[in-house]
């Protein structure tokens, strides 16, 4: 391809690439009903991006595990599962928005990322790894503990048994303490419409982590 060809194809890329957002990365982050899920379907649904939800992705296969191992059925808590299935399930959550953004095709990622958002070095671990055009944006899913409370009560999901048992334990144990790398922190007790447009204002604010393409804007 000659010069005039290549500039035209990259041209022709920008356009593409603004016409639907920026080649991005979306890590929604939270606490167990937090309201992430929801949060990452109706931000994926706004910004036409891929919605990677790893309890869609790798809840059968680690319910199989779980029985293999012993544990009652959906208790996703037990140890015996969380050393088995961890690095795994997050594997092919990572695995699979790699394979997006290798076709230009933005992502969001929905799952606690307990140890990417509370250390500085795992959380550039996975930027690099990811590497996306338009970086990455850490979401914190942010709930009072008290709602929080009362969503796992209303739900009553086999997996929240074991935090429904030691709520103080579950409490104390740091999960709803905000994370230690940049992020935009969106009220999950604010209606859907409202926590999408926060997350859209925010990478407006230097939130964003590992931009490599300088054409990139935000949306």
């Amino acid at each position: 391809m000659n010069s005039a060809g290549r500039q035209e194809h990259g041209s022709e890329d920008r356009v593409r690439r603004r016409s639907r957002g920026p080649v991005r990365a979306y890590v929604v982050a939270g606490a167990p009903a937090s309201g992430k899920s929801v949060l990452g379907a109706a931000l994926s649904r706004r910004i036409h991006a891929a919605l990677l939800d790893q309890d869609v992705l790798t809840g059968p296969l680690t319910a199989v595990v779980a029985e293999l191992v012993g544990a009652a059925p959906g208790d996703l808590d037990d140890p015996r599962v969380r050393s088995a299935t961890r690095q795994a399930t997050y594997d092919a959550l990572l695995h699979t928005a790699e394979g997006c953004l290798a076709a230009d095709v933005p992502v969001v990622l929905v799952a606690p990322f307990t140890a990417e958002r509370s250390d500085p070095a795992a959380w550039l671990k996975l930027v690099a790894r990811l590497h996306p055009p338009g970086g990455v944006v850490l979401v914190w899913a942010d709930c009072p503990p008290d709602e929080l409370v009362r969503r796992l009560t209303t739900r009553g999901a086999a997996r929240d048994r074991r935090k429904l048992a030691d709520l103080d334990a579950f409490l104390a144990s740091g999960v709803t303490d905000p994370p230690a790398v940049p992020h935009i922190p969106v009220d999950t007790t604010a209606a859907v419409v409202d926590q999408v447009t926060a997350v859209l204002l925010g990478t407006f604010h230097e939130y964003v982590t590992g931009i490599v393409d300088n054409d990139v804007t935000s949306l």
